[in-house]
């Protein structure tokens, strides 16, 4: 409570967070590592990702500053958080999307009673019409005017990590990246922790993202610090952001902790997907696909050793995408 952003008591978001730390050694075996766990936010409550914990610290300070009505620009799992926190705090609210997203984000967002605007393009064209109507309207945009609260609420999902694991920090944490909000602040959650003499130790922390959509994994192989923006093209659509707000923080979060990052192909994103299900019993979107894959690929590239602590991020729930694994599935057999 006192790492977080807020003056007064929070206003949303009670029982958001504390999701399960996973202790994967199916996963583990199938990888050939020796302690892997799986943080699964893909059952936060109420929208099962993890935009709920960005959400509850992003509104709460937004009723502080005395907005009545929230918004915000999404590829959909933020647009499921803010159409329920918004119900539950009794704000007004409007949400934007891509006019391409699967059915159960829309659906996800609308049941909740916000407005909806569907953008015929891309995120990056969502958000840049939705930085014009925040300045016209005055309204909270979480991830754009009041952008610094909301990003402070992903430290929740570090902190969670170090404690569940009994205040020690993985030597390894491989997190997806779509506009950047939630590596760098993990790894600033586990400064604070160290900074606070609550854990001790070093961390890598690693950046997946899709090879459809890899601005930030591009400028790191490239050794520079400008991030050269991409038109998406991934199935991965919660990670298919072509010009990361927070993409700098990500590269200097990677390379500070000595970490690395890698990209991969759909194809690879599904069998992630579909890995994790079969080892572990856990069905996450693509964003989750993404990071198992990148943890695959780094651990077979020798970045990540296989005798250390590992964390894969699991963002995201594979319920509301199922069009990316639909015809990758063994369908039931028919009988009379």
């Amino acid at each position: 409570r006192e790492l977080l952003p807020l003056d007064g008591e929070p206003r949303t978001g009670f029982h958001s967070g504390y999701t399960p730390l996973v202790r994967a050694g199916r996963l583990a075996a199938a990888l050939g590592v020796k302690e892997l766990y799986v943080k699964d936010d893909s059952v936060n409550h109420p929208t099962f990702s993890y935009k709920d914990r960005v959400v509850s610290v992003a509104i709460s300070k937004a009723i502080e500053f005395g907005f009545d009505t929230v918004s915000c620009a999404s590829t959909g799992n933020l647009a499921n958080a803010v159409s329920a926190h918004a119900a539950r705090a009794d704000l007004n609210c409007f949400i934007f999307i891509p006019d391409d997203l699967e059915q159960g984000k829309v659906i996800g967002s609308t049941i909740y009673g916000p407005r909806a605007v569907a953008v015929r393009g891309n995120y990056d064209d969502v958000n840049r019409l939705c930085s014009e109507i925040a300045d016209k309207y005055g309204w909270a945009f979480v991830n754009i005017n009041i952008r610094p609260y909301y990003t402070e609420g992903a430290k929740t999902y570090g902190f969670e990590v170090a404690e569940q694991l009994g205040w020690k920090l993985p030597k390894h944490i491989v997190v997806p990246t779509a506009g950047g909000t939630i590596l760098p602040k993990v790894a600033k959650a586990f400064h604070e922790l160290k900074d606070l003499g609550l854990v001790q130790g070093d961390f890598k922390i690693y950046s997946a993202q899709a090879s459809g959509c890899a601005p930030v994994i591009q400028a790191l192989h490239r050794k520079t610090d400008l991030i050269t923006p991409v038109k998406p093209q991934t199935i991965a659509k919660s990670i298919a952001i072509g010009n990361p707000a927070d993409g700098y923080y990500v590269l200097k979060a990677v390379r500070e902790s000595g970490g690395w990052g890698e990209s991969v192909t759909d194809e690879e994103i599904v069998d992630g997907i579909k890995l994790l299900a079969r080892t572990e019993g856990i069905f996450t979107e693509p964003a989750g696909g993404t990071t198992v894959a990148v943890t695959k690929k780094l651990i077979a590239q020798g970045r990540i050793p296989r005798d250390e602590s590992i964390v894969i991020a699991v963002t995201g729930n594979g319920y509301k995408t199922l069009e990316a694994v639909m015809g990758t599935v063994e369908q039931p057999l028919r009988i009379q």
